[in-house]
């Protein structure tokens, strides 16, 4: 079949075709496995096929907390994109620092420098070399933590099944369990003062919503003080208003010396990530702009989406609404699941829009997945964690779609009841 850029879309059949030629068996047939459903149209909170279905969407792995399309968003970036979409890299270009403006503004205080880049991943391998830069050549993350699968990014996403086929991967990198003080403490005296960097989340996303102990993170940051390691807080998932806060390092009276940001700051419009640092952490790049380069770093389009997200999120409040949304739901979740499946639910947890339903088995999360689609709502599995469903649905929930999505998960669960009785 030869699709040309005038002919109409592929049929549903030639697209699977096509996905499974080009694309990888395993792509076209979990799509099969959700029906063979055709992305067509997305906006705010909603996803339409090509057949006419609309579907709630409460997933897309955190990136659509302004939700779909938002139209500030895209109407930044299409005069940017009229403009000058993409920079000659050698003249001054006032879209990348208005961007970097914008999002210094909300950050942690003293994290004033940045370094933008196209997805998280490409964000752990810059402070992972900045790290480096600076002679900590040590790795430590936490059991479970995801942060990319990029080679560097991968030897601190700390799972056997994503590393194994790789290796081998950076040497000096140790994993200790989310949570457990004394097990970094200890990395931390093996490993020599001044000679690691610590990277965490401040809540486990991928391993099924993982909370931290009460003053977990400001812990850790004790620790690396006390040995002169490099702190990098990986917030690619919690940050920007995901918590109910703007970062969760903020919320644990924590600055780290590296703050990773990607997922809402596309504004579900661009890809771009960020890193963020300090004056001091940072000085290797300042000294030589050619150390750590990348095509694509700061392209103007993605500065004007950066720009007009945080914009977007400061100026219709969607922390705040994400912080009230998000007890309001959370406290439903768990009364549903107690109430229609106590024997198949473990626990619903979360903070803000970022709440994870842990069921008794992988299989029986696939299961809501399915059932979830059923009644037309989009929610996602946890890479890290099989049995963990994720919600992460935008700020910008309605109310009525907050009750859709409650219905939903309420028949979801009462069906499985009676099928797994």
């Amino acid at each position: 079949m030869n699709v040309g850029l005038s002919e109409s879309r592929p049929s549903e059949s030639e697209l699977i075709d096509l996905h499974r030629k080009h694309l990888g068996r395993g792509r076209s047939q979990l799509a099969a496995l959700f029906g063979s459903l055709v992305e067509d149209s997305a906006s705010g909170a909603r996803v339409t096929t090509t057949d006419g279905q609309e579907f709630l969407n409460c997933g897309g792995y955190g990136v659509f907390f302004a939700g779909a399309g938002h139209p500030r968003v895209v109407e930044a970036v299409r005069r940017q994109a009229e403009r000058q979409a993409l920079s000659t890299r050698l003249f001054l270009d006032p879209a990348v620092g208005l961007a970097a403006q914008a999002l210094t503004s909300v950050a942690p205080a003293g994290l004033d420098r940045v370094h933008f880049s196209g997805s998280g991943a490409e964000a752990t391998e810059t402070a992972v070399k900045l790290a480096r830069a600076h002679g900590r050549r040590r790795l430590i993350s936490m059991e479970n933590g995801y942060h990319g699968k990029t080679v560097g990014a991968l030897s601190l996403t700390a799972k056997s099944f994503y590393q194994d086929p790789f290796r081998p991967l950076l040497p000096g990198v140790t994993h200790v369990p989310f949570g457990d003080v004394p097990a970094l403490a200890e990395a931390l005296r093996d490993t020599g003062e001044g000679e690691a960097c610590v990277v965490v989340e401040p809540v486990q996303s991928e391993a099924g919503v993982i909370m931290p102990p009460p003053g977990y993170l400001a812990e850790v940051a004790a620790l690396c003080r006390e040995h002169r390691a490099l702190l990098v807080v990986d917030e690619v998932m919690t940050g920007l208003g995901r918590l109910g806060v703007w970062w969760g390092s903020e919320l644990a009276g924590v600055r780290p010396d590296m703050l990773l940001v990607g997922k809402a700051l596309s504004g579900g419009v661009m890809p771009v990530s960020a890193v963020l640092a300090t004056p001091e952490v940072f000085e290797p790049f300042d000294t030589d702009p050619f150390l750590h380069t990348s095509t694509y770093s700061g392209a103007p389009i993605a500065m004007a989406a950066v720009r007009a997200t945080v914009e977007v999120i400061r100026d219709e409040e969607l922390v705040d609404r994400a912080a009230v949304t998000g007890a309001r739901l959370l406290g439903a979740l768990r009364a549903i699941a107690a109430e229609r499946a106590p024997r198949l639910v473990r626990e619903v947890r979360g903070a803000g829009l970022l709440i994870g339903v842990e069921l008794d088995n992988a299989s029986m999360a696939g299961e809501l997945l399915l059932e979830m689609v059923d009644r037309h709502v989009v929610v996602n599995h946890s890479l890290n964690a099989h049995p963990v469903v994720r919600l992460t649905p935008p700020a910008t929930l309605t109310p009525a779609e907050e009750a859709e999505l409650l219905a939903a998960f309420d028949d979801s669960l009462t069906a499985m009841a009676k099928n797994f009785s």
